[in-house]
């Protein structure tokens, strides 16, 4: 596989275009099918403890809605938060 060289233009060009997908991704209203997790329901999935999961919505990780002292999590938003912070391994060939 060859290698390909990009200019700075092209770059910037291509991360503007990425944003105002990523933008206009984040404005599609939420279905009324959407599955929602309690919070025990999220910690189970994410098998991270209460402390670690209110960390995450204090500093803006996960989205989540508060209805009096219950909090929901979107499935979509934990998947989102998820892909965000996938590291991949490198290996170099």
């Amino acid at each position: 596989m060859g290698a390909f060289f990009i200019t700075a233009d092209s770059a910037d060009q291509f991360f503007k275009k990425l944003d105002s997908i990523e933008k206009a991704i984040k404005a599609l209203p939420v279905s009324a099918s959407e599955t929602w997790l309690d919070n025990e329901q999220a910690l189970k999935e994410l098998k991270v403890s209460k402390r670690t999961l209110q960390n995450w919505r204090d500093s803006g990780i996960i989205a989540f809605s508060q209805i009096g002292h219950k909090i929901y999590y979107r499935q979509s938003d934990i998947d989102v938060m998820l892909l965000k912070h996938y590291n991949q391994s490198f290996k170099p060939p």
